[in-house]
């Protein structure tokens, strides 16, 4: 129970800033290309109380967590906030925008993963050691940013991987692939259950992983 206590600890702020300010930044994006909803929501906000969702935010993760910890499970921890409104019909140009706005979302969490690696090289210079609470957490907050922006670029919509693929597409293509979100999340799970999901993140997580490595 200790143990599990300590990891809870130690993955708290970097999910709970993982997720929230993956969605802060849809929320800026939006704004900057002409969609003021989630400004006037209040969702452009660095307060993680904003954005939690009760389900995807703390019960997904703690759920993972003691899995992993108490039960065997996989590695694979993620959640996720309450979506921030955006209206896509505000965008200057919304098909174009769509690509920007979607993809604010996985550049928070490299950005993220970044700082924290610059936080785990100044307490490995300073003499932090691999049991100490802030090098964990820092080891952590690498992983989680990592995992979030891998998941979401997954070319499945909702995604912010399926808005970016939605984007790029031409017009009469971009609808037929859009026709897919209803039976995303299903998609998902069966892509969870069956360990392909871990096979499509690699690639993502690797990529990000040596971009990590030029700053440790």
């Amino acid at each position: 129970m200790d143990s599990l206590i300590q990891t809870i600890t130690v993955y708290a702020l970097p999910v709970l800033f993982g997720i929230t300010l993956h969605e802060a930044a849809h929320g800026y994006v939006a704004r900057m290309f002409g969609d003021p909803t989630a400004w006037q929501a209040g969702r452009i906000s660095l307060n993680p109380i904003r954005h939690i969702d009760l389900v995807g935010t703390i019960i997904v993760p703690l759920v993972l967590l003691f899995s992993t910890k108490l039960l065997g499970g996989g590695g694979l921890l993620f959640g996720w906030a309450k979506p921030v409104p955006v209206d896509w019909g505000r965008l200057r140009r919304p098909k174009r925008d769509m690509l920007w706005v979607a993809l604010a979302g996985p550049a928070s969490n490299m950005v993220m993963a970044i700082l924290w690696a610059i936080s785990l090289r100044i307490l490995a210079d300073t003499g932090g050691s691999q049991d100490d609470f802030w090098v964990q957490m820092a080891i952590a907050g690498i992983q989680v940013n990592l995992i979030l922006m891998a998941l979401n670029l997954i070319p499945l919509p909702p995604l912010d991987g399926g808005r970016i693929v939605f984007s790029l597409l031409p017009d009469r293509a971009a609808w037929q692939y859009s026709r897919i979100e209803p039976y995303g999340l299903l998609i998902l799970i069966i892509l969870m259950l069956t360990g392909v999901l871990w096979v499509i993140l690699q690639p993502l997580l690797a990529f990000g992983q040596l971009v990590i490595n030029w700053f440790l």
